[in-house]
């Protein structure tokens, strides 16, 4: 069916009815209606006379159609493919389907105004039309809702044909990157045979499309870009564009041990890298960030990075730090990544000013066909959920890579937003220089295979407009390969594997931790008047704000805390840590799902003010001179927002910076990030990193998705002083480790298992004087209990404390204490074999745990406890956290409080304990009699 038939049925006067309705209420009629209409006034007020020329009037409207509909669907019969021929698509460009005949082409037409031609011929409106839209560039714009977006990219790209007009040394300028590009693959490839490297052959034309974007850039204020990338091309980038000395990339390739030996290290094509570049009299920083196989981790990690250099150096301009993402096309349009990160890219908390995206269109992903890997037309159609412009080129078309990439930086530092440029290119190696790409792809593959690379493409194009000559190419050509064969003879002279920590500008004032950093926490005390002064201003909001009357209760009762008893709450103690720090001059991040209020209802760190959208924050208003408090509800995103916090943290080890989980259990959905930055970036690229990562973690019956932060998954990642594990059951030690997270002299990430109900728990509290006294303590004693009569050790960490403690009260059980490990790694081996030496009488040692016996801490606490003969009291193995039953949930935690102190209410110790306990096989010397399955011997 002919889309245009509103055109082609309609006579002059129905036209003009419609043109009429159009004056009355433009929303009332069809939008092609809209837009015709919309040129046809702009012909009549540039041109007068069109008006009286009534019997051409329904044609113009037919050209104006024609040129809306380029504009719109031009890209889609484009030459930006430069090894298979385009789809087709329907219906086509010809005028036939505007309603336009053959006849017409030599008519003049007032409609040529609207694309600045004046009056023009149709011949001339569609030539300018299909050297604009249909050639090396398609261009994907019209979508875009904000009309001064939409309007700002015509007036760029119609006046020029959008069509390169470089001057000759510009063009040697893109010729040299471009040479350096493909001649380095070349090497590599003769040098190093068979080697994986992850080539960047078929899309060279990256080089210069990166050195464009950091040239415009620097134009346009930007003195920092900061790049993420996945493996394809990145030794590329590392020579070419953050000049990584070539010898260190080549002894890379000769399997020598590192310098450091503690070093675990990581394949080449992942390293990271930070550079300075003098470009134009200007000092330019560019910082390649380290990135796994997970081909878009990185993706947040780089904003998270460009938001905090944005802060901490720049006083919020967002026009002196450019975010560079270089995804693949299979990558950008199969990892839902992308689409969270897009989503935070216009929030206040999230905002970086716009990414420019680069993507390397290899139109194949690993031996996947693209007609196989997503149901969008382009790769890059996620883009356009928030109206981010797409410019499709052609990679073998340098000089049109080289145009959209400035004009893309234009954009970007005009409207402050993402915009994409999807480089049509191919991959002439397979998925690396070990793959065989004939096996999947052999109709491809033969066309590659005769396909001239971008370097002979380009210059033969310059020759033949007589620019350059076959001996410059060859002089070329010598140049850099003297060059390379330079480095390569100074690598075989490296004895050893050198590997730069990333951003070590930023940290070289941070040392590396030692064994014995862990033995001891310092002091983190705070004079007592300080607090109570912290306390009272941010319980004490100004008079005039009008707030909720529950609020003001609450800050009441928090107020009421600090005076006699003086018991704090969890809630306070973290604000309090808040408060100190800021006042020492550490600027603080939060961010999360609720964080602003607390998933529980508990924080308030933000007061909203009644009948109205304004908030107060009152941690911004303790002193002048303070530092800056920044808290910021995240959007529904676990993997984006914090890869985006890690890499927040990672340029701004003077700040505290926090993401707290809506419910612990919801880590998983970032077990990326956790996995391939947070608990293994050190060994793998000498980064560090101090993120808080604050997790709601208790069994209170609310199912198996709100109980668990899985601990057993952190503690399964812990070895060598990576991380700290902390399950904190007061709100003074949770106050003394966040403070301690600073005010250490190196730095680490930190995981917070933190309460749900114990927020409330009227046991759950801390004096003032445990705030202004020493410091975090990673286990804590029995003061209750004599050392004299204990016979039974119980172990714990977090909230089981408070039922054991409960329960030893009512059955007056005081032969058992209780120890509570509050910090599970860096494990505190002297403090617990210390405080096991007060009792000498103790017979049994148990480790009480609410989760399953395959999860939580019992697995990693029996390796590390093996010297004495530990039991185990959990909840029977499963692949599920918890129970989504009140009543099941009730009964086994009652049965773990009672085997804790082994004792069995049980009237059928064996039918009721073998189904609410650990299996048979788990107690080999015990009978189920004798132990009623909860308590397993070691």
């Amino acid at each position: 069916m002919n889309k245009h038939s509103y055109l082609t049925n309609a006579d002059q006067s129905a036209v003009e009815q419609i043109y009429l309705q159009y004056k009355t209420d433009p929303g009332s009629i069809d939008i092609g209606w809209r837009q015709f209409f919309e040129g046809f006034e702009f012909a009549l007020k540039n041109y007068p006379q069109a008006g009286q020329d009534k019997q051409l009037m329904p044609n113009e409207f037919k050209v104006i159609n024609l040129i809306n509909d380029y504009r719109s669907r031009g890209h889609l019969f484009t030459k930006t493919n430069p090894v298979r021929h385009r789809r087709k698509y329907t219906p086509t460009l010809e005028i036939e389907n505007f309603g336009l005949q053959k006849t017409d082409l030599d008519l003049m037409f007032h409609a040529g105004a609207e694309i600045g031609l004046g009056k023009a011929s149709l011949r001339e409106i569609i030539s300018h039309l299909e050297q604009t839209y249909c050639q090396s560039i398609g261009a994907e714009y019209m979508f875009i809702r904000n009309k001064a977006v939409s309007a700002w990219l015509r007036e760029k790209i119609e006046p020029t044909q959008n069509t390169p007009n470089f001057s000759l040394p510009e063009k040697k300028n893109i010729l040299h990157q471009l040479a350096r590009a493909v001649l380095f693959e070349k090497f590599i490839h003769r040098k190093f045979t068979g080697q994986k490297r992850f080539s960047l052959e078929g899309a060279e034309s990256l080089i210069p499309a990166l050195g464009a974007i950091i040239e415009k850039g620097a134009e346009l204020g930007s003195g920092e870009f900061v790049i993420g990338m996945a493996h394809r091309g990145r030794l590329n980038v590392l020579a070419n564009i953050m000049q990584k000395p070539m010898h260190d990339i080549f002894n890379e390739f000769q399997n020598k041990e590192y310098e450091d030996e503690a070093l675990l290290g990581d394949v080449k094509y992942h390293q990271g890298f930070t550079s300075q570049r003098q470009i134009n009299n200007k000092t330019l920083t560019l910082s390649l960030c380290p990135n796994p196989s997970h081909l878009e981790a990185v993706n947040p990690v780089v904003e998270g990075i460009t938001r905090s250099l944005i802060d901490q150096n720049y006083n919020g301009d967002f026009n002196k730090v450019t975010p560079i993402l270089i995804h693949g096309d299979a990558s950008i349009a199969g990892q839902g990544i992308i689409y969270e990160v897009l989503q935070m890219s216009g929030l206040p908390g999230y905002k970086t000013g716009g990414t420019i995206h680069l993507v390397i269109n290899n139109q194949i992903g690993f031996t996947t066909n693209y007609l196989d890997a997503r149901t969008s037309v382009y790769c890059t159609d996620v883009a356009k959920t928030v109206q981010s412009p797409v410019f499709h080129v052609n990679g073998d078309d340098v000089e049109s890579v080289v145009y959209t990439i400035m004009l893309a930086m234009e954009f970007r530092a005009r409207f402050q937003q993402d915009i994409f440029v999807d480089i049509l290119c191919y991959r002439r190696h397979g998925h690396n220089e070990g793959d065989e790409p004939r096996f999947t792809q052999p109709v491809l593959y033969k066309i590659i295979e005769k396909h001239p690379d971008p370097l002979r493409i380009y210059c033969d194009k310059l020759i033949g407009q007589q620019e350059l000559t076959q001996a410059e190419v060859v002089d070329l050509e010598k140049v850099i390969n003297e060059e390379l064969e330079s480095a390569l003879t100074r690598s075989y002279h490296l004895e050893k594997a050198r590997v730069t920590p990333f951003f070590r500008h930023i940290w070289q004032s941070i040392r590396p931790a030692a064994d014995n950093d862990f033995h001891d926490s310092p002091s983190t005390a705070v004079e007592k008047n300080l607090l109570l002064e912290i306390g009272q201003k941010i319980t004490e909001p100004p008079s005039n704000l009008n707030l909720n009357r529950k609020i003001i209760r609450l800050l009441e009762e928090r107020r009421a805390m600090l005076n006699d008893p003086g018991k704090l709450d969890w809630a306070m103690g973290e604000l309090l840590a808040y408060g100190t720090l800021l006042l020492e001059g550490v600027p603080i991040r939060l961010s999360g799902q609720d964080v602003e209020r607390g998933t529980f209802s508990h924080r308030h760190a933000v007061l909203t003010i009644e009948d109205s959208e304004e908030k107060y924050i009152p941690l911004c208003h303790l002193a002048p001179d303070q530092a800056r408090f920044e808290v910021y509800n995240s959007p529904l995103s676990e993997y984006g927002v914090l890869g985006f916090e890690y890499g927040y943290a990672l340029a701004t080890p003077k700040t505290l910076t926090l993401w707290e989980a809506q419910f612990g259990d919801f880590n998983n959905g970032a077990q990326i990030i956790i996995d391939q930055y947070l608990c293994s970036a050190e060994e793998k690229w000498r980064v560090m990193n101090d993120l808080v990562m604050l997790l709601p973690h208790g069994y209170e019956g609310q199912g198996p998705e709100h109980s668990s932060a899985r601990l057993e998954r952190f503690l399964s990642l812990c070895a060598d002083n990576n991380i700290q594990v902390v399950n904190c059951t007061t709100p003074a030690n949770f106050f003394h480790v966040l403070r301690r997270q600073y005010h250490r002299k190196f730095r680490k990430p930190l995981v917070v298992f933190t309460p749900k109900s114990l927020l409330r728990h009227p046991g759950c509290v801390s004096k003032l004087k445990d705030f202004t006294t020493e410091g975090f303590k990673e286990v804590i004693a029995d003061e209750e209990a004599d050392p004299a009569k204990i016979l039974r050790l119980l172990f714990c960490s977090g909230k089981v404390y408070y039922d054991l403690i409960e329960e030893r009260r009512q059955r007056n059980k005081w032969e058992t204490a209780i120890i509570r490990i509050e910090q599970l790694f860096p494990f505190p081996e002297k403090q617990i074999n210390s405080i096991i030496k007060r009792y000498p009488k103790a017979e049994v040692y148990v480790w009480v745990q609410e989760e399953p016996a395959n999860m939580g801490a019992w697995t990693f606490m029996s390796r590390r406890l093996h010297h004495i003969d530990l039991l185990l009291v959990a909840r029977p193995e499963s692949g599920s956290p918890a129970t989504g039953s009140v009543y099941l949930h009730n009964l086994r935690q009652r049965k773990i409080i009672e085997k804790a102190f082994g004792e069995c209410s049980c009237p059928r110790a064996n039918a009721i304990c073998k189904m609410l306990c650990a299996p048979k096989e788990w107690r080999p010397a015990i009978s189920i009699g004798e132990e009623a399955g909860l308590v397993q011997e070691k």
